[in-house]
């Protein structure tokens, strides 16, 4: 989860790659102050002369010379070094294209395929397809796998090397193979890239009902802003229940989601901090929210993560309201950017984050009240699509989901149940 601490360091969400490529992270840090004196009483002679003695065995005796690219070799041990941790798909290597692509992410606006992605035991895995992306209209889910980018095998590859392959400017199109885990089944996609602009807020009110569907894309710069406003209209125009939705959110900034989850809830905390010795610190819910009252029912899926699933788990551990979907992704960590000397950069985890009530997200998820699976190959339905659709549209859709939200909210209130993490 991402912080807009400014000293020493920004604190960040571990959120993921995005093929674009950007990250939702922001600013950087004093590697020589706190990286470097870091390794100090670590055995750091015997670690960097292995790694030395290793790199000369390889320039000197590998086979094929035309591999051994020093660049590389370096990049390649320092991923290395940062994957032996086992924060797989949390603390990483940023090469400075990712740095810099991160950057553009940065201010909403990039071009590429729009798809968060990790690497997990070898393979390239889809964390979430963007809004409005390429990738949400080719029918990419969380969990395909990528096997080949134009034909060509990326099963093993770094995730720079993959990420260089598959971003690209606007109007050029990539040829991807996906894999399905679940079904075994490959397929084959073409998507042209696409210029886009990211909003983090958007909502409608569903077709025939005075149900506000409330979309949070990401908890980036100004989402706690922009939801406030909507909020307001939703307010104005009469909505008597809100259907929260985080589905495919990667998170971003703390302090939004602080801020975000405060217009929601009116007491409490939004999380607890654990730093590397066990000690615990509340963040406080911030008063003034405007919907701390308003019927509300929350959807969670497999591409929720980082600062999406902060917000879902103190609304459930309030109890503020019911999450339906599916397991997220189990995020759960603090980052701290430390920047290199040839812009690249490492992204390490600092801190843990805990629910309200002490539940452990890292590795986990955020599990909801009420589990509802998209049936097979279908896409969730967001905001901007609804507003061309009727109540009887809606209602053949395929967004189970959402209809179940829906149903929740229509029938008479209940106090909502905790979930278990």
């Amino acid at each position: 989860m991402q912080s807009t601490n400014k000293s020493p360091g920004p604190l960040r969400s571990s959120n993921w790659m995005v093929l674009t490529l950007g990250l939702g992270l922001i600013g950087g840090v004093a590697l020589d102050r706190l990286a470097t004196n870091g390794w100090a009483g670590r055995d750091s002679t015997v670690n960097f002369h292995l790694i030395a003695e290793a790199g000369r065995i390889v320039r000197w005796y590998y086979v094929d010379w035309a591999a051994v690219k020093p660049r590389v070799l370096t990049y390649g041990a320092i991923s290395g070094m940062v994957d032996a941790l086992g924060d797989t798909g949390h603390s990483r290597f940023l090469s400075p294209a990712m740095v810099l692509a991160m950057q553009t992410l940065e201010r909403n606006k990039f071009q590429g395929i729009g798809a968060q992605i990790q690497s997990k035991a070898g393979h390239v895995v889809i964390v979430t397809p963007m809004d409005g992306s390429p990738a949400l209209r080719a029918g990419l889910h969380p969990g395909d796998i990528i096997m080949r980018v134009n034909g060509q095998e990326i099963t093993g590859l770094p995730l720079d090397q993959v990420v260089e392959k598959i971003s690209g400017p606007a109007g050029t199109s990539v040829t991807l193979l996906i894999l399905d885990p679940a079904s075994g089944r490959t397929r084959e996609v073409t998507l042209e890239r696409a210029a886009l602009t990211i909003h983090n807020v958007t909502w409608h009110m569903l077709p025939g009902t005075k149900v506000a569907h409330l979309r949070i894309a990401a908890v980036d710069k100004d989402a706690a802003r922009d939801l406030r406003q909507a909020l307001a209209e939703i307010k104005g125009d009469g909505a008597r229940g809100i259907i929260l939705d985080l589905r495919n959110n990667p998170g971003g900034l703390l302090e939004e989601a602080v801020g975000v989850a405060s217009q929601f809830l009116d007491k409490g905390n939004v999380l607890l901090v654990k730093n590397a010795h066990g000690q615990k610190r509340p963040v406080p819910v911030r008063p003034g929210g405007e919907a701390t009252e308003t019927p509300l029912v929350a959807l969670i899926n497999g591409g929720t993560a980082s600062g999406a699933e902060i917000l879902a788990a103190a609304l459930q551990d309030a109890p503020r309201a019911r999450l339906v979907g599916e397991t997220t992704v189990g995020t759960g960590t603090v980052l701290n950017e430390f920047k290199l000397s040839d812009g690249s950069a490492l992204l390490l985890a600092v801190d843990e984050w805990l629910t309200p009530d002490g539940h452990v997200i890292w590795h986990k998820g955020v599990t909801p009240n009420i589990e509802v699976e998209l049936p097979a190959g279908a896409s969730p339905v967001f905001p901007r699509s609804e507003r061309t659709m009727t109540a009887e549209e809606l209602h053949a859709s395929h967004d189970t989901q959402l209809l179940r939200a829906l149903q929740l909210l229509q029938q008479p209130p209940v106090k909502p149940e905790g979930g278990s993490l």
